[in-house]
């Protein structure tokens, strides 16, 4: 997903209780709810279809870490994804195309062992399934083996449709992604919003039904123009995960660093910035490194004897 390296002015946290609606089953009434439930099983694909079935919205974020993780699902968040944007804004890269299939294992696995009830949903990298459809499942029955995911996601409409086919028929659930799909970014020549004029839209269009027919649970629309992606909304009977893609999507999901105010200087104009932990955590360390110098750290009440 689209990430940027720069950060927006802070707006004022909105404090919402999650609900206490018990989730120990698939939600199959209104009160079932995916976000906020205390259920004390993991999330499934199931549930994500009902939630669609009963017109709910839902929150995604992106993960990389099992700390990070423990906090997003002690939160609520009922999927996380462990997004190949671990590249941009946790591994230093300048873009998700170096990443590789060792690094998201590993991280997803972290992310696994942080969380108790989320659904975790890992990316397959760049060259991990463009070979076609026996590569891809080899790469995603690695991350379900290996890391314990619950499902993976891959970028391409039609052109990763018998992808999506082969891992659905060998038990792998995949959440597809299309518009802007940033491991393409070279061919694109940076991140322009996608869908803009007929021949476009008619070809977000087929993609969508591409990816739903193929057997995927949902699909992420990014950089998408909000009517095109309402439209896509409507007709399909997956949930749309949005990402820069209007009000009118299923669900959606932002980057956690940009949501979280960690990153530096500007971000896409989808982001909304919801604290701004890059100062907090900026100004403990700088108040940490004066104690240090100034001799009240350690103290007495720190020491062993």
């Amino acid at each position: 997903m689209t990430h940027a390296v720069t950060s927006p002015k802070v707006t004022s946290p909105k404090v919402t209780s999650p609900s206490t609606a018990d989730s120990s089953k698939p939600g199959t009434a209104p009160g079932k709810a995916l976000y906020g439930g205390t259920g004390s099983r993991r999330i499934t694909v199931r549930d994500i279809a009902a939630a669609k079935g009963r017109g709910e919205k839902w929150p995604m974020l992106t993960a990389y870490d099992a700390m990070t993780a423990s906090v997003f699902d002690e939160a609520g968040i009922p999927v996380l994804l462990v997004g190949d944007s671990m590249g941009n804004c946790h591994l230093g890269y300048e873009s998700t195309v170096p990443v590789t299939m060792d690094e998201i294992t590993l991280l997803s696995a972290a992310v696994v062992r942080g969380t108790k009830r989320a659904l975790i949903v890992g990316d397959l990298p760049f060259g991990a399934y463009q070979e076609g459809p026996v590569q891809a499942l080899r790469s995603a029955t690695r991350l379900v083996k290996e890391a314990g995911v619950g499902a993976v996601k891959l970028e391409g409409g039609e052109r990763s449709a018998h992808q999506i086919e082969l891992l659905v028929q060998a038990g792998i659930p995949v959440m597809a992604h299309i518009g802007l799909t940033p491991q393409s970014v070279n061919a694109y020549g940076g991140y322009p919003v996608q869908g803009r004029g007929e021949e476009a839209a008619q070809q977000l269009l087929r993609d969508a039904k591409a990816v739903q027919d193929a057997g995927a649970f949902a699909v992420v629309l990014e950089l998408v123009p909000a009517e095109l992606a309402a439209e896509v909304t409507r007709i399909l009977h997956i949930p749309t995960v949005g990402i820069g893609a209007g009000s009118e999507c299923d669900a959606q999901v932002l980057v956690w660093t940009d949501m979280a105010g960690m990153t530096s200087g500007r971000v896409p104009r989808f982001v909304k910035q919801y604290a701004d932990l890059r100062e907090v955590l900026g100004g403990a360390a700088r108040e940490f490194a004066e104690d240090v110098v100034g001799g009240a750290y350690p103290a007495a009440e720190h020491a062993f004897h």
